[in-house]
């Protein structure tokens, strides 16, 4: 155990990361495939990207927020995915107390920018469907600019709040039962009073949660409201289609964090956790870039137009 002897303390200068498996074998065949999804996730999330910004087409406030979300996704699965590969490669993973801070506050800023950045995509789709004759006014480049920094600025505060747990003293224990340096269980490691450290930690989350769920929800009551009473049966399927994408990617952060989160606390050291937490860190930020470009004909369209110019350039 790396530790350092402060006054009467000994303070702990390192951190142990059990990871997901003992099982020689099984970390092989792990290491292999989250490598293969980490590098779809960024070659499909950096192809998004890519395609929003050089396609005149894709250059709407929906997209400008889409190239976002996929910029947070390389973050958040780059806050922990490459620290997780290399615990399948040794037997001892460590990660530095510096580390272990840096790796927490950029998993809280880029999850944190996950949420407000699919609050403000839900209230374009709301001023894109419900008021579609204001749709340009209400949604200019100023006003996507204001959302954005809203956006960056919420993540900044949340990730803050996470820092209070590097004010505390921890000096016993250093094994982290998880693959990544999370809240939870790393405060549980502190040998000081952690209850401040806690509460600042759930208002914060839970203002976040409670801010860009009821957006969403609130942005999605009038959405249903105004399909239901379109006229046209076609209308109400292309309107229906906008939102698919948008659903989706919210049912499967917001549902796989859910899970985790509210479950009961005497559960949480448990292999379906750390299932499941793999799921939301590595699998559903490769998922949202499949997710918009399978299900979204403007982006199938601006991609096809740009492989045709290269191929025929």
């Amino acid at each position: 155990m790396a530790l350092l002897v402060d006054g009467n303390h000994t303070a702990v200068t390192e951190f142990i990361l059990l990871g997901l498996t003992d099982d020689p074998v099984l970390r092989a065949i792990l290491f292999i495939i989250i490598l293969s999804i980490y590098l779809v996730t960024l070659s499909g999330n950096l192809s998004t990207i890519f395609l929003i910004r050089v396609s005149l087409q894709l250059h709407h406030p929906m997209y400008f927020f889409l190239s976002h979300l996929a910029s947070a996704d390389i973050g958040y699965s780059s806050s922990v995915t490459p620290s997780m590969l290399v615990n399948f490669l040794v037997e001892r993973n460590t990660i530095s107390y510096l580390g272990c801070g840096t790796q927490l506050g950029s998993g809280a800023f880029f999850g944190t920018v996950e949420c407000f950045l699919l609050a403000a995509m839900a209230y374009d789709l709301f001023e894109a469907i419900c008021t579609p004759l204001l749709y340009s006014s209400k949604m200019s480049t100023r006003v996507c600019v204001q959302l954005l920094v809203g956006v960056y600025v919420g993540g900044f505060l949340n990730a803050s709040s996470y820092t209070f747990s590097f004010s505390l003293r921890f000096c016993g224990p250093n094994t982290i039962n998880h693959f990544f340096c999370d809240f939870t269980p790393l405060i549980e490691l502190s040998c000081s009073d952690n209850s401040v450290c806690v509460f600042v930690n759930t208002i914060s989350v839970g203002s976040v949660v409670v801010v860009t769920v009821s957006v969403i929800a609130v942005s999605y009551i009038y959405i249903l409201i105004t399909i239901l009473k379109m006229p046209s049966t076609e209308g109400r399927s292309k309107a229906f289609s906008t939102c698919t994408s948008h659903l989706t990617t919210v049912s499967l952060f917001y549902g796989t964090v859910t899970f985790i989160y509210v479950m009961p606390k005497s559960s949480y050291f448990t292999d379906q956790n750390k299932v499941v937490s793999v799921f939301y860190i590595v699998v559903i930020p490769m998922l949202n870039p499949l997710i918009y470009s399978l299900r979204n004909n403007e982006i199938k369209g601006a991609l096809k137009r740009n492989l045709w110019r290269k191929i025929f350039s």
